[in-house]
């Protein structure tokens, strides 16, 4: 049966194949969500072949690939109060959907639900979930699940209206760690984000990927948080970490260069989170510094 509550939201770009697919496992969906796949400006056809093959979804061609912020607009065509969002190789669980939304029914101040995410094909856990699942950010006793202090795009659920108050996801980050900002803005404005373990999502890795270039991007916007968000001595001491561990190699010290080309923009944007959300984003930093599920190596 139709869930109203929900709607999708896929982002994609050459990616004909995966985009495709993606759009009609989310049709098959028991909830029958609205979907809305964003174009980021594909040669290669994807958006008249979805609209061909999927009549049911509503397909936005973009001229110039905005990366993670076309999800900013097809959050804008959705008039359900909650968006799942999902990557052209990720795919919900049936039933998930509605799972999730029963959560944030229950809980208002609740703003994000994570899901565990198995990586296809063989269905095991990914890497990020133990994490996920001994989250050290500390939980408020009503909260579902553990709580958490950013997430994954392409295996969340979000409410609207905290969503579109935050801003979205910023442009200039564009595809890479650019769920950081937002998490931290949700948080500073006193919402809240768990991990379910009822919530299931399945992740093929496209083939279709530049594993530098996203850990290029990854590690530029890492830099720019916390020079955006955080205190000075923590920022400096994350920079410093970051400096320390990653690769020494020309991706990296790209990414450096990029981060400092950016430096009169982070100054100028530059507001340091409330006590509440700073003591939050402080409580991962001995987490962070162990991951084994998310090093900027490629």
């Amino acid at each position: 049966m139709t869930d109203l509550r929900i709607g999708a939201v896929v982002i994609t770009w050459n990616r004909r194949r995966e985009a495709l697919a993606s759009v009609g496992r989310l049709l098959a969906l028991p909830e029958r969500p609205h979907v809305v796949l964003v174009d980021n400006g594909s040669t290669d056809g994807t958006a008249e072949a979805v609209r061909q093959a999927h009549p049911a979804a509503e397909v936005v061609a973009l001229e110039t690939n905005l990366g993670a912020a076309g999800r900013n607009i097809g959050v804008r065509r959705l008039r359900a109060p909650y968006v799942a969002f999902c990557d052209d190789d990720t795919w919900w669980e049936p039933g998930t959907l509605t799972r999730a939304a029963d959560a944030l029914d229950a809980h208002p101040r609740l703003a994000v639900v994570t899901a565990r995410i198995l990586v296809e094909p063989g269905g095991r856990e990914d890497p990020i979930v133990p994490e996920m699942r001994d989250s050290p950010v500390p939980t408020p006793g009503w909260l579902p699940g553990p709580a958490l202090g950013s997430f994954l795009a392409g295996a969340s659920v979000l409410r609207r209206d905290a969503f579109l108050a935050c801003g979205g996801f910023d442009r200039r980050l564009w595809l890479g760690g650019e769920e950081e900002l937002l998490a931290a803005d949700l948080a500073a404005a006193g919402w809240e984000l768990c991990y379910l373990e009822e919530l299931t999502v399945h992740h093929r890795a496209s083939p279709l990927r530049d594993a530098h270039a996203r850990r290029r991007v990854g590690l530029r916007n890492t830099l720019w948080f916390v020079w955006l968000r955080r205190p000075v001595r923590p920022a400096l001491r994350r920079t410093l970490h970051l400096i320390r561990t990653v690769p020494h190699d020309r991706v990296s010290a790209l990414a450096v260069l990029d981060a400092l080309r950016g430096l009169p923009w982070v100054l100028a944007e530059r507001r340091p989170l409330p006590p509440h959300a700073e003591a939050r984003i402080a409580s991962l930093e001995e987490a962070q510094a162990r991951s084994v599920a998310r090093r900027y190596v490629s």
